[in-house]
C-alpha cells in the first residue's frame, strides 16, 4: 500500500464534505450481494466503510444476499434442486435451508463484522415486524415442443407486495444498522424467498431512500464495445434492454432499478462491489464508480 501523507489525508477528508453534506441524514440502501462478498477481508472492508457512513450521520440499510451459501450447503446436505426457465424450484426442504443461510449464518456473519468495526447492526428478515408481505412469484416459459406457454410454479419464491416500515422506523436514524435477509410472509404466513435485488428495491422504495447501491460482481452497466456506462435515465435504460446491449443477467437488475426509482428512490447505482472501498467511492468522491440510473 502506497504511504499517504498527512497533508494529503486530510485533503482528501476535506473533499468529502460536499458529499458527506449531500446525504447527511439521508437513507442509503446497500444491497450485498453473495458474490460481492468475497473472502473474509473483502467482507471486514465492506462492513468498515458501513460504520463510516453511519458515523458520517447518514442511515445505512444493508440488504443482502447469499446464492452460493445457499447452493454450498444444498450441496452439503445432498439436496438437488430442480430448475425451469434457469430459475431454481424451492421446495419445502430447499426453503428451510435458504431460511436457515440467509437469516441465520449469511445475516449473523455480517452483523458480527459490523460490530467488530463498531458498529450497532441489528440482524434482520423481512419477516420480521410483518416487514415485507410477498406474493408467490409465477414465471411462464413457452414449452419447446409444443411451443404453448405454460405456468411453472416455482414454490416458495415471493415478490414484494407490501412494506410494513413500523420496525425499520425504530432503528433508523438511532445509530443502529439493519441487516436485511430477503425473507418475506405470505398472506397465509408461508416463508417466501425474495430475489434480494427486487428485496432491496422494495425496501428502499418504501423509504423513499436517497440511494439504492447493487453491489454486484461487475463493474456496472456496459456499452456494446464494454465501456461502463457512468449515467442513464429510465429512458435510456430501457432503449438498451430492447436493442440488446442490456442482456441477460441484467436485465433483471437494471429493472430493479427501474422498479426502485418508481416506488420514490432517488436515484440507483450498480457497481462493483469486489473493488476495494466501492461503497465509499461512490458516495464520497467527485468521480463516483458503476452507474447510476436516475428517472
Amino acid at each position: 500500500m502506497t504511504e499517504i501523507s498527512p497533508l494529503d489525508q486530510a485533503r482528501i477528508l476535506s473533499e468529502a464534505l460536499p458529499h458527506m453534506q449531500q446525504y447527511d441524514e439521508e437513507t442509503i440502501v446497500i444491497k450485498y450481494g453473495g458474490h460481492a462478498m468475497g473472502d473474509e477481508e473483502t467482507a471486514k472492508n465492506f462492513a468498515r466503510d458501513i460504520v463510516l457512513l453511519e458515523q458520517t450521520a447518514i442511515n445505512p440499510v444493508v440488504v443482502h444476499g447469499g446464492g452460493p451459501q445457499i447452493a454450498t450447503m444444498l450441496k452439503r446436505l445432498g439436496i438437488v434442486s430442480e430448475f425451469a426457465a434457469g430459475l431454481r424450484i424451492t421446495d419445502a426442504a430447499t426453503i428451510e435451508i435458504v431460511e436457515m443461510v440467509l437469516a441465520g449464518s449469511v445475516n449473523k456473519q455480517i452483523v458480527g463484522y459490523i460490530n467488530e468495526a463498531g458498529g450497532k447492526a441489528v440482524g434482520l428478515s423481512g419477516k420480521d415486524g410483518n416487514m415485507v408481505k410477498a406474493s408467490k412469484t409465477t414465471r411462464t416459459i413457452i414449452d419447446p415442443d409444443s411451443h404453448i406457454e405454460k405456468a411453472v410454479d416455482l414454490g416458495f419464491v415471493g415478490e414484494p407486495e407490501k412494506v410494513d416500515l413500523t420496525l425499520l422506523n425504530q432503528l433508523i436514524g438511532y445509530e443502529l444498522i439493519p441487516v436485511l435477509a430477503p425473507l418475506a410472509t405470505s398472506k397465509d404466513g408461508q416463508t417466501l424467498n425474495v430475489n434480494a435485488d427486487t428485496f432491496a428495491g422494495a425496501v428502499a422504495g418504501a423509504l423513499k431512500a436517497k440511494r439504492l447501491l447493487l453491489l454486484t460482481d461487475v463493474p456496472g452497466v456496459l456499452d456494446k464495445s464494454k465501456k461502463l456506462i457512468p449515467q442513464l435515465s429510465v429512458k435510456d435504460a430501457r432503449k438498451l434492454i430492447a436493442d440488446g446491449t442490456i442482456s441477460g443477467g441484467m436485465i433483471p437488475k437494471v429493472e430493479t432499478c427501474i422498479y426502485a426509482l418508481e416506488q420514490g428512490v432517488e436515484g440507483v447505482v450498480i457497481i462493483d462491489g469486489k473493488m476495494q472501498h466501492a461503497v465509499l467511492l461512490e458516495l464520497f468522491t467527485n468521480t463516483g464508480t458503476g452507474t447510476l440510473i436516475h428517472k
